[in-house]
């Protein structure tokens, strides 16, 4: 009967194949954050409002990733941000949810964070959330958000 080997104790050459197995399997979990566009956040839009898509209502609570532009922020460094499909030259907040721009989506990052200029293209990753909310901090109100976020430059 052949013997069964013993899993410990380990050599060093055992141990960093185990360490670069474990290395794989952390870079599969990141391969499963889910990519959305700004062309797949609604299903329609209109005067009677709008209705998110189904891809984005199943990814809600989940991590995505986003690729847009940094909108002007109101100050220098921030915890929050809005990304937009194009570079603009000015905040896109509107007074109310009534006016939501189907364009945009509001970032709040998990630190305070220098800002971009708004001409560069950043990815965003974070976990989605959506619905109707009001920031209790600046008063903001939006659709869609992106939170506990991270940004690179794309």
């Amino acid at each position: 009967m052949p013997s069964i080997p013993s899993l410990l104790p380990m050599s060093r050459r055992e141990a960093m194949l185990g360490l670069a197995a474990a290395g794989l399997c952390g870079q599969a979990r990141a391969a499963e954050t889910a990519s959305i566009a700004f062309d797949g956040l609604y299903k329609s839009f209109g005067v009677l409002g709008f209705e998110f898509s189904d891809r984005v209502t199943a990814l809600r609570g989940h991590e995505v990733r986003m690729l847009g532009y940094m909108a002007p922020p109101l100050k220098a460094e921030s915890h929050f941000f809005v990304l937009t499909r194009e570079p603009l030259a000015i905040c896109p907040f509107c007074q109310s949810d009534a006016d939501w721009p189907v364009d945009i989506v509001v970032v709040f990052m998990k630190n305070e964070t220098a800002m971009v200029s708004a001409g560069r293209k950043v990815a965003v990753t974070g976990r989605l959330e959506i619905g109707s909310a009001t920031d209790v901090e600046t008063g903001f109100v939006s659709q869609i958000r992106i939170v506990d976020a991270g940004f690179t430059l794309a």
